[in-house]
């Protein structure tokens, strides 16, 4: 796993994983909720992607699942967004990417 950071759609969009299936997202999700104590406050499951919002550090952010293009985490705001969420989705990007790492070694060892 790679962290990506695109800007092309106007805000910085942090690309998770491109190729996974929902397990991941669910992962994901996990990780968020156990290390950075984040609580999910709007969940919209459609059939070929799921958006949640939550809160970081006082930041509106989502986290996305497409059966296409991935898991990504971005402003809630996306284009309007100010660069402190911007810089929150970095944030919270960065600590995924260790955290997945991490547990990416571990079933390598076991």
């Amino acid at each position: 796993m790679s962290l990506t950071l695109r800007t092309d759609s106007g805000c910085t969009e942090a690309i998770i994983d491109e190729d996974c299936g929902l397990k991941r997202f669910y992962e994901v999700a996990n990780i968020l909720t156990d290390d950075l104590r984040i609580r999910f406050t709007h969940k919209q499951d459609d059939f070929d992607t799921l958006t949640w919002n939550f809160q970081y550090k006082g930041h509106g952010l989502t986290l996305c699942y497409n059966i296409y293009t991935g898991i990504s985490i971005y402003p809630y705001k996306f284009r309007e967004a100010p660069r402190k969420d911007n810089d929150a989705v970095i944030e919270v990007a960065k600590h995924l990417e260790s955290r997945l790492l991490v547990n990416k070694a571990k079933r390598y060892i076991l």
